[in-house]
């Protein structure tokens, strides 16, 4: 929709005398104007945005310390593309993905493939391509065709791998997840699976509920298929947001490269790596699994490295954020930080449970998120979308949406917590939860407009 107002305006009180007081929306402006002035006109429009320590509905970090912050102050023109210019930036990138590598129990970390991307959604792709260009050069050495490739995984899948399929021409098989498999489990895979599937994509902490899908129990799935069939598939991790969850919370749970049919992993640094948006990583079993021709080499202090991230110039200072909480928090650290998190997450999911209007999809036991419908009620006038609306007047982001395939009829409401969110303000939401639903319930005796006071001051 186009937008017809067509100035921005600028309140007198903040425009020097003789400078413009209005601006063209669409536009440049033809002349100059002070930095304060667009300091202020800008200023202005963002304090519109919600306040991003009440929004519950995103992954993505929003509070870094002040060390940090000084940080990013001093690395906002790292080029991350550029090596050769930013060789320190480029070694820590990758002393932090063997870091990682070595956390999700790589057999060789300090000599598998690994990098960091834009976010989770540019790693997700690099892990398909990796999976789609093996599957080719198996099928061309055995004489077979490459033109219809597929990628099996569940409905609730994140986006990114619809765009995935979607853009470099790959089948999504999707397994739909039902009340009696809140997830995808490998159940029924055989009927997925065939000579043309590059991979599986198993996701550790799905975006609609955060639960787990259980990596090892696909992986088994997997293997009776091979024994029955021959056929040998891979396995992707999108770990997005329990890549940095499992390894301190739950670290006994094999759902990474301990399990030898996973042949790479993704993780959003910018979740519950902790760090400013946007940041990814990912890493490969082996080096072998990273296809070689998918490879770029550039010159690099006077030797060669390998590069093969789908975006070019790209910003380096989260990369060094990464590193910075690797030092500062170190593994204990992590623990206690996420440790907390997921405290938070069950003491809200504890809450909403007792309320009788709610029902748990699930209690934050994965990661820091769970999910609730409204328990059956005939008399009931208002929707969880409704809620949604009476929450974000309070300041409070809550999203309500609908299920995926095959349970497009359920309706459910997710809370994600991040750190930063204390149990004090967890208890300020329950609270205004609690109002919102006694005012929904309460709505349908409402006198008529007629019938209210008026107001007084």
């Amino acid at each position: 929709m186009v937008d017809d107002r067509r100035t921005v305006e600028l309140n007198p009180l903040f425009a020097r005398v003789g400078e413009a007081t209005s601006f063209p929306r669409n536009r440049i402006p033809e002349s100059e104007s002070l930095p304060e002035t667009a300091y202020q006109v800008i200023h202005d429009e963002a304090m519109l945005d919600g306040n991003a320590r009440m929004n519950l509905a995103t992954f993505v970090g929003t509070w870094m310390d002040d060390y940090a912050n000084r940080l990013y102050r001093e690395a906002f023109d790292k080029n991350m593309v550029d090596k050769d210019e930013y060789p320190a930036t480029a070694d820590i990138e990758d002393r932090c993905w063997r870091m990682i590598a070595a956390l999700w129990n790589a057999p060789d970390p300090d000599h598998t493939a690994g990098t960091s991307t834009m976010g989770s959604s540019e790693a997700c792709m690099l892990g398909g391509l990796a999976l789609k260009r093996r599957w080719q050069h198996r099928r061309r050495q055995d004489g077979a065709s490459t033109d219809s490739p597929n990628l099996v995984m569940s409905s609730a899948v994140q986006v990114c791998w619809e765009k995935f399929c979607n853009f470099f021409d790959v089948e999504p098989r999707y397994v739909p997840i039902t009340e009696e498999h809140k997830v995808f489990d490998g159940h029924d895979l055989e009927s997925y699976v065939d000579e043309n599937t590059i991979g599986v994509v198993a996701i550790l902490g799905v975006t609609y509920t955060g639960m787990y899908e259980p990596v090892k129990d696909i992986s088994a799935a997997l293997d009776r298929i091979q024994n029955d069939t021959g056929l040998d598939v891979r396995i992707h991790v999108d770990a997005a947001s329990g890549g940095m969850i499992a390894p301190f919370l739950q670290p006994e749970l094999e759902w990474d490269f301990r399990l030898p049919r996973v042949a790479s992993i993704n993780v959003s640094g910018h979740k519950y790596g902790l760090v400013y948006p946007g940041l990814g990583w990912i890493v490969w079993r082996q080096a072998e699994d990273l296809p070689e021709d998918l490879i770029a080499r550039v010159s690099y202090l006077g030797g060669d490295m390998p590069t093969f991230a789908l975006n070019f110039s790209r910003p380096g200072a989260q990369v060094l954020l990464q590193y910075y909480l690797f030092l500062q928090l170190g593994m204990d650290g992590y623990r206690r930080v996420q440790q907390n998190t997921i405290d938070v997450a069950r003491y809200l999911a504890s809450e909403i449970g007792t309320l009788p209007e709610f029902d748990l999809w699930n209690e934050a036991q994965d990661i820091p998120v769970f999910a609730w419908r409204l328990a059956a009620s005939a008399d009931r006038q208002w929707t969880l979308y409704d809620l949604s609306d009476r929450l974000r007047m309070k300041g409070w982001i809550v999203p309500a949406y609908p299920m995926p395939d095959n349970l497009t009829d359920v309706t459910v409401q997710r809370i994600v917590v991040r750190n930063g969110m204390s149990h004090d303000l967890a208890s300020f939401l329950v609270r205004d939860l609690r109002a919102c639903v006694d005012h929904l319930n309460q709505a349908n005796g409402t006198p008529p407009d007629a019938q209210r006071s008026g107001f007084h001051h």
